[in-house]
């Protein structure tokens, strides 16, 4: 491989000649060979959106007139496109640094910063190997910024443009489903259960209808993940103070990044709270962690109606997707309902990982957890994102209703009794289950044995669409 010296201001760096990170991007790889997983693309192309608003709140601010340094408008120019390649995804490759490094993400604001600078050199047509840098990472690209306001705003724009654009969109397509066979299920009678046990007639859609709300009341959740993000730390430079940076730089910075991406991002009311703390993340995770809460019951419900073939409840049939096991023939499992379980455990589990790093590693004027902390909550989006979709669309669009098996639990079960309550009472209603189980009998026929009500008042008694509420 051939290789190349750079310099920063520790010295000189080598580092492979094709590459278009500098200096301190080496320094991070080679100090930092932790878990061989970079930062999400999500965050680095929201780096690429954060920076090209700064580059334009600098000129629209008439700050890079007054830099020692100036750069013409055709440098300018070359710095918001190269930016622009970097949110689009043009140079993910470029990114190598490992999640787990310097607490601020230092090495990944200046890995963009290098990146960012040396494209828009070669745009700009001068030469990217020159050592004298016309365009500079640290004086233009990060110009107005530090790492400690710059990357949580990067964090907070990557998490609400996932939350908005895959995770709501999965949810609420989840609903709509669920939603539909509800509807299409509205007249399935079948035996309601509580604590595992019987319990008293209802209709499948309405279980389903139960389940179709969950999934309302997700969409909403996420929803509001999404509000506590649109505040910006950008501007508050290193402390919270605005060191180095025009006053209306942050207001301006919210307000690109807000034409960019369609969200109505605004500048942090308290810098030094926005700089200092990651409350608004620990907070919209949270959030997440109820969606996944959420979709964890459904999917668990929904394996557990679907249980059988014979053995089971057996009352709804999923689709039969891959073969259940390496011993048993023809045996199938619901394997999406698990996967999406073994998703929901994962971002419950990175909901106290990120409330630990929110509390313990914020002190004084800096969070030292926030590489750590976006790439997690970049990964439970994505993990809901997409197990929601798979799940919904291989799984819930092929549900059918097991109409049969429904009909038959309910003369059978002994919660049936409970229609007879305003005729017999309590007490005796209870002794007539006791003993029809017993006498392995159901309440229907017990009762015509012992001649309880006439026949036309116990057929009304025990109409278990009359008891699911259908009339």
């Amino acid at each position: 491989m051939n290789y190349r010296t750079e310099h920063d201001s520790m010295g000189k760096v080598q580092i492979p000649g094709d590459v278009y990170y500098g200096a301190q991007t080496q320094r991070a790889i080679d100090n930092f060979p932790i878990s061989g997983q970079p930062i999400p693309k999500e965050l680095i192309h929201a780096l690429g959106i954060v920076k090209k608003a700064c580059a334009r709140a600098n000129k629209s601010l008439d700050v890079f007139s007054t830099l020692k340094n100036k750069i013409t408008d055709q440098q300018y120019d070359a710095i918001v496109t190269a930016c622009q390649e970097v949110a689009d995804g043009k140079f993910d490759d470029q990114f190598p640094i490992d999640i787990y490094q310097t607490g601020s993400g230092t090495s990944s604001n200046m890995n963009a910063n290098e990146v960012i600078a040396n494209r828009a050199i070669e745009l700009s047509g001068g030469d990217r190997f020159d050592q004298n840098k016309t365009i500079h990472p640290n004086d233009h690209v990060n110009c107005g910024q530090s790492t400690n306001d710059i990357f949580p705003t990067a964090i907070h724009v990557a998490c609400a443009r996932e939350i908005m654009n895959a995770l709501l969109p999965a949810l609420r397509e989840a609903a709509r489903v669920l939603a539909s066979k509800a509807d299409e299920w509205k007249d399935v009678l079948k035996i309601g259960r509580t604590h595992l046990a019987d319990a008293t007639p209802m209709t499948l859609g309405q279980e389903f209808s139960g389940f179709a709300r969950q999934l309302q009341q997700s969409c909403k959740r996420a929803s509001q993940a999404v509000y506590p993000l649109l505040e910006l730390p950008a501007g508050g430079t290193a402390v919270g103070t605005g060191i180095n940076a025009h006053k209306e730089f942050g207001n301006v910075v919210a307000q690109y990044i807000g034409q960019e991406t369609g969200l109505n991002f605004t500048e942090a009311e308290n810098h030094f709270e926005a700089n200092a703390q990651r409350d608004a993340l620990v907070e919209a995770h949270s959030l997440l962690k109820a969606v996944a809460v959420t979709l964890f019951n459904v999917a668990n419900n929904i394996r557990f109606l679907g249980s059988g073939p014979r053995c089971g409840y057996n009352e709804i049939v999923l689709p039969d997707l891959q073969p259940g096991s390496s011993i048993m023939p023809g045996k199938i499992n619901p394997v999406l309902c698990e996967s999406l379980m073994q998703v929901c455990a994962r971002v419950m589990g990175n909901d106290f990982a990120i409330s630990q790093a929110g509390a313990a590693c914020g002190q004084f004027q800096l969070n030292i957890g926030m590489p750590f902390m976006g790439a997690t909550a970049l990964e439970s989006i994505k993990l809901l994102a997409n197990a929601t979709d798979v799940f919904t669309k291989r799984c819930l669009t092929g549900l059918q209703a097991n109409v049969d098996k429904c009909s038959d639990a309910i003369e059978k079960s002994l919660s049936m009794v409970t229609g007879l309550n305003p005729y017999i009472g309590y007490e005796k209603a209870a002794k007539l289950a006791k003993q029809a189980f017993a006498e392995n009998k159901t309440i229907r026929q017990l009762c015509q044995e012992l001649e309880i009500l006439p026949e036309d008042q116990l057929t009304a008694a025990l109409d278990p669409s009359r008891m699911a509420g259908k009339e």
